[in-house]
Parts: structure tokens; C-alpha cells; sequence
């Protein structure tokens, strides 16, 4: 059987561009969100014996 698939060609200067972009955003988001989620959580004392 022959293959069927396409020649992949390179992606223009652009393209890279928006990609790393869109990369960027990504971790961005997701890093902001994480820090909305620990400032929302509540308060967990980490040691008992301050309060002595």
C-alpha cells in the first residue's frame, strides 16, 4: 500500500509565532488560575505549637 499522508511543510514565521504565543497564554492561564485557587482556599495553620 502507498501512504496517503501529506508532505508535511514547514510552518512560516508567523506561524511559529503564534504558536509560542498561544503557548504562553496557555501557562499564563493556567498559572493565574492556580494562584486564584490558593488565594480562594482557606488558611490551614502549618504548626500547632505557635499558639503556646
Amino acid at each position: 500500500m502507498t501512504d496517503a499522508r501529506k508532505p508535511q511543510k514547514k510552518p512560516s514565521d508567523a506561524e511559529l509565532r503564534a504558536q509560542r504565543l498561544k503557548a504562553a497564554l496557555k501557562a499564563n492561564m493556567a498559572k493565574r488560575k492556580a494562584q486564584a485557587r490558593a488565594r480562594k482556599a482557606p488558611d490551614q495553620p502549618s504548626d500547632d505549637t505557635s499558639e503556646q
